[in-house]
């Protein structure tokens, strides 16, 4: 039996004995945290993030219920502008976003100043927590794209722990875990992966400090673009103080549907604001030593 077959069918086993969401427990003087999902596109607009007049998008109606059962307050915007007022309510941000934010343009939503951005690192740096989904990586990229520039990171980039590089058609391809331990995935029940159908991105600029947690399997995808060796797909880093998760799924509104995915983004969400905690190193070298060759030797 291929391996795809083998992962999704002990998903759907796993499926019906995950372990149910953690509950939290406030303490007396606890309040709700808050969490900025922002959803601005300077570059190409994914269906998912797309508003229908003053609706919320798919993407945002599947978050704010992830963020709900997490216990979290989610507020959605698409207007940069929002990054020049006070950060202080939040605890976290999320973002689904692509290009230069500080540009105009793309889905027509007001830009965020460089003061904005330099306030959002600042916030990361010292101490909130930031989630980053699919086209996150495609955001503020690099003077100079390619391994070997890390001098030249965006800071953006640097914070985020990688890079886009390409990517191909839309096909199923396996997830590996190099752990079960993680909030989230903790819950899947898994004992090897994940298979899904997705539009799969590719990296560079790699941080040399991720913690990764979901390895791209690459032997058996089809594309110029898949022709390397197994890569990070999501992972986690240290920035400052703050803690940083992004992961490559949720190009399709099926997987922002897929109780994987949002279990996923959950403990993701546990994470980043202090929730739950997890005993991260680097471990990249490790579970994907060749990540940083874009070719198959």
């Amino acid at each position: 039996m291929k391996r795809r077959e083998m992962l999704k069918n002990a998903a759907v086993a796993a499926l019906g004995a995950a372990i149910p969401w953690r509950q939290i427990a406030p303490g007396p003087e606890a309040r709700q945290r808050r969490v900025l999902f922002f959803t601005r596109s300077a570059g190409f607009e994914h269906d998912v993030i797309r508003r229908t007049g003053s609706a919320w998008s798919p993407a945002e109606k599947a978050f704010e219920e992830i963020g709900r059962r997490a216990g979290f307050m989610v507020e959605c915007s698409k207007d940069g502008r929002i990054f020049d007022g006070s950060l202080d309510a939040y605890d976290a941000f999320a973002f689904y976003t692509s290009g230069d934010l500080t540009q105009s343009g793309g889905d027509g939503s007001p830009a965020m100043t460089p003061e904005g951005k330099s306030r959002l690192l600042a916030a990361v740096e010292g101490g909130k927590g930031f989630l980053g989904f699919h086209s996150a990586a495609d955001t503020f990229h690099s003077p100079a794209a390619g391994e070997g520039s890390e001098a030249k990171l965006d800071p953006y980039i640097a914070m985020l722990g990688g890079e886009f590089l390409a990517h191909g058609k839309e096909q199923e391809a396996s997830l590996l875990l190099t752990t079960t331990q993680f909030a989230g995935i903790a819950d899947l029940g898994l004992a090897e992966g994940l298979a899904f159908t997705d539009e799969w991105f590719t990296f560079t600029n790699y941080a040399a400090d991720l913690s990764v947690l979901l390895v791209q399997e690459t032997a058996m995808m089809k594309g110029e673009a898949y022709r390397r060796p197994d890569y990070p797909a999501t992972w986690t880093r240290l920035h400052g103080k703050g803690r940083v998760f992004y992961t490559s799924l949720g190009h399709r509104g099926d997987i922002w549907e897929n109780p994987f995915f949002q279990a996923i983004a959950r403990g993701a969400l546990e994470w980043i604001s202090g929730q739950a905690d997890a005993g991260i190193r680097p471990n990249m070298n490790e579970v994907t030593p060749q990540a940083r060759q874009t070719k198959r030797n």
